[in-house]
């Protein structure tokens, strides 16, 4: 298709390249669904959120004049009278990201309508998120114990606990309301709501799995927070 300018003049090369690709962009973009670019929106209002959030700990860790904990004896665990370094924490990670790969395959059979495998796929999931959960619960409890508080710590910068509290506090209410969420989709796609096209939470339209897509899209998206967080917390 060749492109003009507005006095009947062709565009020059550079120029006809840039209508293209945004005449492409548009075409690929014309059939998405509002669930999912309501979806994306949160998201990126989301990433906006956290980022302020990591960029303020950074700010606040930089500039602090005392001592900052080390995360590796903070988060160290004893076992069999051995002081093993970010052991939670790894297995912690090794939960989580285990989690996405049980939510893509989840996406991967609820678009080839196997209920019973998507069931159980994304139950899976939720188990796995809960016991992050659980871990983190724990993880916060630990730390509570040995003095840990929002207005200071028994290691050094009184700013570490605030910081900490928040940031994986609302991570971990993130991982909590998808772990709610995947247990009711579970139980949708295993009753085949979804193929009846039930009116009720998370059902969407009639013999649409799409709804599974999006729930994936927002477990990928709290998943990859928490590498940032890890990065941030534990190992820097």
């Amino acid at each position: 298709m060749a492109y003009s300018a507005p006095s009947g003049a062709p565009l020059e090369p550079g120029l006809r390249g840039m209508v293209d690709d945004f005449s492409s962009d548009q075409r690929a973009f014309k059939d998405v669904s509002w669930g999912k670019v309501m979806m994306w929106a949160f998201i990126l209002s989301d990433i906006f959120i956290f980022a302020c959030f990591l960029i303020g700990y950074m700010q606040v860790r930089i500039t602090s004049t005392a001592p900052w904990p080390i995360g590796s004896e903070v988060f160290a665990l004893e076992v069999a009278g051995a002081h093993i370094p970010l052991l939670l924490i790894a297995i912690m990670t090794f939960v989580l990201i285990s989690s996405s790969g049980t939510m893509a395959l989840a996406v991967k059979y609820g678009y080839e309508r196997n209920r019973r495998v998507t069931a159980l796929l994304l139950l899976a999931t939720a188990l796995l998120g809960g016991t992050f959960v659980g871990m983190q619960v724990f993880e916060w409890s630990k730390l509570i114990e040995e003095g840990v508080r929002p207005w200071g710590n028994p290691w050094g910068a009184a700013q570490f606990g605030a910081t900490f509290f928040l940031i994986t506090g609302f991570h971990g209410t993130h991982v909590s309301i998808g772990v709610l969420c995947l247990f009711i989709m579970a139980v949708k796609v295993a009753r085949g709501s979804l193929e009846t096209g039930s009116p009720g939470f998370l059902t969407g339209r009639r013999g649409r799995y799409e709804m599974v897509e999006l729930l994936g899209l927002y477990w990928h998206f709290v998943d990859l927070v928490w590498v940032f967080i890890f990065a941030f917390f534990y190992l820097w």
